[in-house]
């Protein structure tokens, strides 16, 4: 290529007099914008940062990778539009590098106006997530916000490219497999809690971050019940019972550190901006130490992290939902440098384990990671109460969820696989690549004294019907009988693997 020829004279008046003059400008657009970094002010940050936040550049500092840069969008959004001064919109939003991930980041400035939406608030969010869907790059959400601005909702809330429109892209980024992660750092009001529900992971900030579709106002209006907004939707509500949320953080930075094993696991899913070659890491404890931990009388339970702690690299485990379905472990792991998702029996399922199972597949096959499946499960929860929730149905959805399930499936047998459960834990029915049994694990319509009770419970109602009784002295002996018949049965059914009809 030819080079270019400089004709400009540098020692010119013309020259020096743009020069100046340009110089200007530009120092002056910079002053501005030192100004408007400031958000509301000095005495907003002070209050904010009297809550225990960090201020949205703050967060965002402490988000992308140290010593890479932040390309924001429009920071002059909204610069003397409104007779309120409303710094950058009151939403900072941008490209930033996490993890190795480029992604598109989008924080509220609780310190401008609470983080309410003015028209142009609105406007650059769906900005920024306009340029995620060109740009294919998963979307962060730093969410503390009080919702629409009211005095001017006529213009925030009714069409099309107003405030419904945000969980609209929502709905369809994530459709298209471009990740979207909510970080709850405080207020997430009315329509603004569909930011977290509709995200595929979403973190919530102990004592700071409250979701609730009306606010404690509201409710007392409403039904005149007077509750807190941390008992209303605070983090310990969403993070253990109502399960909207997947991860509970103490603070902001512990928030933001979530965040970042969260965007980890993007890695997997063709984001990746450089890839480095695969290492990995033994586990930190010795794999033989499995031996003493499971039990030597399978009905007996122990926490399956310590199985997972003993067969993935560095013994590192990134959980999701943690507490939340509680008997089922799922998270993100390597082993050999290669990310699964893990799903583990830790008792029996419930709905909440059921529901959260449904989720944690849906977020493998989103971001093609392979899914490794530790069966120890006894089936899912029996009688009255279960049934009235709805549990077969909640159950359907996990086994729905696995028979769909897109992503390579392993399965590991590490103690019992009964009935149902067998089902929703990827049994072999369910085309899992390969399926492994470990020394004392067992497979069975249900357990042995499960199977000879419900027997003998079939035997005495027959004979009650014929009016006749059932000796009691003959009924241990029948259940007795019944689990040997059932062992041996099992035994049958074990050796079936060298027939080819398993791994």
């Amino acid at each position: 290529m030819e080079i270019i020829e400089s004709k400009i004279r540098t020692s010119s008046s013309e020259y020096k007099e743009n020069f100046e003059d340009l110089k200007q400008k530009v120092e002056s657009l910079r002053n501005l914008i030192r100004k408007i970094e400031l958000g509301g002010g000095e005495k907003a940050i002070e209050r904010h940062k009297g809550r225990g936040k960090l201020t949205a550049r703050e967060r965002v500092s402490s988000l992308i990778d140290p010593g890479t840069s932040f390309l924001e969008f429009s920071p002059l959004a909204a610069e003397g539009v409104y007779s309120d001064s409303v710094p950058s919109a009151g939403i900072l939003t941008g490209i930033g590098r996490i993890c190795g991930v480029d992604c598109v980041i989008v924080a509220n400035d609780a310190t401008v106006k609470g983080g309410t939406y003015y028209p142009l608030t609105v406007k650059k969010h769906i900005r920024a997530q306009e340029i995620a869907l060109q740009n294919f790059l998963p979307c962060i959400y730093l969410v503390d916000s009080g919702g629409a601005f009211l005095p001017m909702q006529d213009e925030v809330f009714p069409d099309k490219d107003h405030f419904g429109k945000i969980f609209y892209n929502q709905a369809n980024l994530s459709a298209l497999k471009i990740p979207q992660i909510s970080v709850v750092m405080g207020s997430c009001t009315a329509g603004g809690a569909y930011i977290p529900a509709m995200s595929d992971e979403s973190v919530i900030v102990k004592g700071n971050g409250t979701i609730f579709l009306g606010g404690p106002p509201l409710v007392k209006a409403a039904t005149g019940e007077i509750v807190t907004p941390e008992e209303l939707g605070g983090a310990l509500v969403h993070s253990t019972i109502s399960g909207v949320t997947d991860h509970y953080a103490e603070d902001d930075s512990h928030a933001l550190e979530i965040t970042r094993n969260i965007v980890s696991t993007f890695h997997h899913a063709g984001n990746v901006t450089q890839r480095g070659s695969i290492n990995w890491e033994e586990p930190l404890y010795p794999a033989e130490e499995i031996y003493g931990i499971i039990q030597k009388d399978i009905r007996k339970s122990y926490d399956v992290r310590e199985i997972i702690a003993r067969i993935v690299d560095g013994s590192r485990f990134q959980e999701f939902k943690k507490y939340y379905g509680t008997t089922l472990v799922t998270g993100f792991a390597k082993i050999y440098g290669k990310m699964v998702g893990i799903i583990a029996n830790n008792g029996v399922l419930f709905s909440e384990s059921a529901l959260k199972a449904s989720h944690f597949i849906e977020l493998c096959n989103q971001r093609e990671i392979p899914l490794l499946f530790l069966q120890n499960i006894t089936g899912f929860m029996v009688g009255k109460k279960y049934e009235n929730s709805g549990i077969a149905k909640d159950g359907a959805k996990m086994v729905n969820a696995v028979s769909t399930s897109i992503v390579p499936k392993y399965s590991v047998v590490i103690g019992g696989s009964y009935g149902a459960g067998n089902y929703g834990m990827c049994g072999r029915a369910f085309n899992p690549r390969f399926l492994w049994m470990w020394p004392n694990s067992r497979i069975s319509v249900m357990g042995g004294e499960q199977a000879a009770n419900v027997l003998l419970t079939v035997k005495m109602e027959q004979l009650e019907k014929e009016g006749k009784n059932y000796p009691r002295q003959n009924s241990l002996h029948f259940v007795n009988r019944s689990w040997m018949i059932m062992k041996v049965n099992l035994l049958v059914f074990i050796h079936l693997q060298d027939f080819g009809m398993m791994e």
